[in-house]
């Protein structure tokens, strides 16, 4: 029996191996899906939590987010639907709402910005909430929760990449929040100084002292 699923995706006729996601199918077939809590190196596992990725898939009411969903035999994949563009933008344009203006960005070039770059996107018309202040307590880790997007993927670096355990979500609803250890400033945690977390970010949330100026943005590169 083949391990090969045939699926079409975007009306061709595509073959995915056994356990392979959408997502990981439409990258090797050359089509560009955002994606924001998902990252594609090793020891990263897919957490489907940024609805970034979402797709349609024929006969199911609801869209499907792709770096999770694995596809079966005959399935119909669409990436680019209006609706399913809609929906990516919309989850863009929420996380936009509470970033730091993109002149004052930590990051410049993070993959939250090349992505808002792509699918148009420069202001947001939802309201933003009250943004913490930065931690600078660490003397090799900045840490900028204003432009934290829940993505997870700094607790999946720390937890499961280097299982180091220091970085974790705290509290609910609203007042959810990556922290460290027992939500201590990250310069009193076990932070282990790795890096790892700071390469998973996908905003600047985490970065290196270096690349920051002294009013928190990016020194890196001038827009």
């Amino acid at each position: 029996m083949s391990d090969r699923i045939e699926f079409t995706l975007d009306g061709q006729t595509v073959c995915a191996e056994r356990g392979e996601t959408i997502w990981q199918v439409a990258k090797r077939e050359g089509t560009s899906i955002p994606h924001l809590c998902y990252a594609d190196e090793p020891g990263y596992r897919a957490d489907g939590n940024c609805r970034a990725c979402m797709v349609e898939i024929d006969g199911e009411r609801t869209l499907a987010a792709s770096c999770i969903r694995t596809p079966t035999a005959g399935m119909a994949v669409k990436t680019a639907t209006e609706r399913a563009e809609a929906s990516r933008k919309m989850v863009f344009e929420m996380l936009l709402a509470d970033q730091p203006a993109r002149d004052v960005a930590h990051q410049h070039d993070s993959k939250f910005w090349r992505w808002t770059d792509q699918l148009a996107l420069s202001e947001s018309r939802l309201p933003a909430q009250q943004l913490p202040q930065a931690d600078i307590s660490h003397p090799a880790m900045h840490v900028a929760l204003d432009a934290c997007i829940q993505c997870n993927l700094c607790v999946r670096a720390c937890r499961e990449v280097q299982v180091n355990d220091v970085i974790g979500m705290a509290f609910r609803g609203a007042q959810a929040q990556i922290v460290f250890d027992q939500n201590d400033p990250m310069g009193e945690s076990t932070c282990v100084a790795c890096g790892e977390c700071v390469q998973a970010c996908p905003t600047g949330a985490l970065m290196e002292p270096k690349r920051v100026d002294e009013a928190g943005g990016d020194k890196r590169q001038e827009l």
